[in-house]
């Protein structure tokens, strides 16, 4: 067997050949990766104790599934039925609920926006009132300027009848 293995040496070497080169790699047995002893007994208790559990969950979600296929079979139908009526009423709570939504932001909008208004007043005048005396002053501000409304309505009002009266005569 040596002599074999010299020849084909030296009839590689007349080729041009490199002699090939056997690498040895050490071989795992598999009894090392795996421990010497069986799983503990609390481990054994584990997959005891969850294996019903998953099993009975799983023949559950087998169970809802097919309902919800039988179901979707069922309504399919009565769905293409009524769909002239369905899509616009889906289309109706859609725009309704989008709406609310809207609205409920635009709110939070300008609640936002009064409260840095108000802050930014605080800050620039340099004085802080509380919350009553600010809807107080709010609130005789609205009355002036209600008063001053109502009082240019009266001047205009009564200078459209000068107009009317000097335009009759």
């Amino acid at each position: 067997m040596a002599e074999r293995e010299r020849e084909r040496e030296r009839l590689a070497a007349e080729r041009g050949e490199r002699p090939q080169q056997l690498q040895v790699h050490p071989r795992y047995d598999a009894g090392s990766i795996m421990p010497e002893k069986g799983p503990s007994a609390s481990k054994v208790l584990a997959v005891l104790a969850v294996l019903p559990a998953g099993g009975t969950l799983l023949a559950l979600s087998g169970i809802t599934f097919f309902l919800s296929l039988v179901g979707l079979t069922i309504a399919t139908p009565i769905f293409i039925l009524f769909s002239p009526v369905l899509i616009p009423a889906a289309i109706t709570v859609g725009l309704a609920v989008t709406g609310f939504l809207t609205s409920g932001a635009f709110g939070l909008t300008g609640l936002s926006s009064f409260s840095r208004v108000v802050d930014y007043i605080r800050q620039a005048t340099g004085v802080t009132l509380s919350p009553e005396q600010l809807a107080e002053q709010a609130k005789r501000r609205m009355q002036d300027t209600a008063g001053y409304v109502g009082q240019k309505t009266k001047e205009v009002g009564q200078q459209i009848q000068t107009k009317a009266q000097e335009g009759r005569t």
